[in-house]
């Protein structure tokens, strides 16, 4: 198995001021988005995304995380030794505008697993989505409305996200080969 990076830290950190900016833009403003993490990366991402929000647009968002194990479509293939987490959302979503917030978009399988969690918290105005990294490969008919970076990959390759809150070090994002 090598390794190969694909976006260094400034990278990162640039991807999610662009991300930032255009949420802002799309929605004319923020006063009405709720930005909603998914399990595990996703939440250190909406909270840089957040903060980036407040420096352009000068107003804060409300920050949710979400855990979509209970809704994954692979759960008897994980087996029980799954960790559920907790999903908490500070504000109701019903008439709000969510941006799902992720770290890679491959499948599509979590973000739908993230949709049928979120209908079940209440009834947004739109759902949009939010990701670092596409790499391609989708299974479901599920695009991404913000993408840092579109990355082709091979389906044997693999993208690892390392952020520091979760990973510690440097944020960086790698290209695997060989690891499936």
């Amino acid at each position: 198995m090598n390794e190969r990076q694909i976006m260094t830290a400034d990278e990162v950190r640039r991807a999610i001021a662009r991300v930032a900016h255009e949420i802002g833009e799309r929605n004319g403003g923020v006063h009405n988005v709720v930005l909603v993490g998914i399990y595990r990366r996703g939440i250190p991402l909406a909270k840089r995304v957040a903060t980036a929000i407040q420096q352009i647009e000068g107003s804060t968002v409300a920050i949710g995380a979400l855990d979509i194990t209970l809704y994954r479509d692979d759960l008897e293939i994980r087996g029980t030794a799954t960790q559920i987490q907790h999903t908490h959302i500070p504000v109701d979503i019903t008439g709000k505008t969510i941006v799902l917030v992720d770290d890679v978009l491959f499948t599509g399988r979590t973000i739908r697993a993230a949709l049928d969690a979120l209908t079940d918290l209440g009834r947004p105005a739109r759902i949009q989505l939010a990701v670092l990294v596409d790499r391609g490969h989708r299974e479901l008919p599920i695009r991404a409305d913000f993408v840092g970076k579109n990355v082709p990959t091979a389906a044997s390759e693999d993208v690892a996200v390392r952020l520091n809150e979760v990973d510690g070090g440097d944020d960086a994002v790698m290209i695997i080969r060989g690891a499936v």
